[in-house]
């Protein structure tokens, strides 16, 4: 048996595929643009992002400039201070300096007055603790003399005062001329350079002084006939190297230490 379609279920039915066509509509249809005043909220929202954000620059660049400014500040007294601690260091210095210079001076005038004072004990006494001479040795301003009463060959004898780390005496100055001629010498070899001719004896005179024969210590050959001076009284002859004569010695002088002059 067939059934019957009503007037109501034609009605149902059509009601239904007018709900499916308005669903179909709302899903399957793009919405439509925005409304204005959703617009205006971005735009707003953006601007207040960027003034926000522009805030954060600006204390951030002020943050900086600040930092900068007292860094620059540490800096600067720092570099203050530098020059300053620079400038007490070389004041320091030149005081230093000064001072040293006063006390060099100072131990050079008491150096002088030592040697002075044990000089004038040395004159008293040969022998005083204080000389600066060997034993044996005679004492004159900055050197040490000694006789050996050797006769020896002119060469012999610079051996031998070069065994005792000195040399044949040389006349330097006025000073030395008047110690030696005071030592009234006679056949003593002197620290004339060996040469091959001879000539007639001469007075010790200043241009003997400051002559160039004086014996450097290089080396030089001698032979039979080679000729060197030497010393008798104040005067000055030339002989045979080869001949013997006595020896006189000259070395440097220690200096004076300034605790022995109050030893006796």
């Amino acid at each position: 048996m067939s059934e019957e379609v009503t007037y109501a279920d034609l009605k149902f039915q059509d009601s239904n595929k007018r709900e499916n066509i308005q669903e179909f509509h709302q899903v399957g249809v793009k919405a439509g643009p925005a409304p204005p005043h959703v617009w205006r909220q971005r735009v707003l929202a953006l601007t207040l992002l960027c003034l926000l954000l522009l805030i954060g620059m600006g204390v951030l660049g002020t943050i900086f400039f600040l930092t900068s400014k007292t860094e620059m500040e540490k800096l600067q007294n720092l570099q203050n201070f530098k020059e300053e601690l620079q400038k007490n260091v070389s004041l320091q210095l030149m005081y230093n300096i000064d001072n040293s210079k006063k006390i060099r001076n100072l131990s050079i005038t008491l150096q002088e007055m030592t040697t002075k004072l044990c000089y004038e004990l040395y004159r008293k006494k040969p022998e005083h603790k204080c000389k600066p001479c060997p034993k044996e040795w005679m004492w004159h301003e900055d050197s040490c003399y000694r006789q050996f009463e050797k006769s020896l060959t002119w060469q012999d004898s610079v051996m031998l005062c070069s065994r005792h780390n000195a040399s044949l005496v040389k006349i330097k100055n006025k000073s030395v001329l008047e110690f030696i001629k005071s030592q009234k010498l006679y056949n003593y070899w002197l620290g004339f350079s060996p040469r091959n001719y001879n000539n007639i004896y001469y007075q010790i005179l200043e241009d003997t002084i400051i002559s160039s024969n004086w014996y450097t210590g290089n080396k030089i050959y001698l032979n039979d006939r080679s000729y060197c001076g030497y010393i008798q009284s104040i005067y000055i002859y030339y002989d045979y190297c080869a001949i013997r004569k006595f020896v006189i010695c000259e070395k440097l002088a220690n200096a004076v230490k300034i605790g022995s002059t109050l030893i006796e």
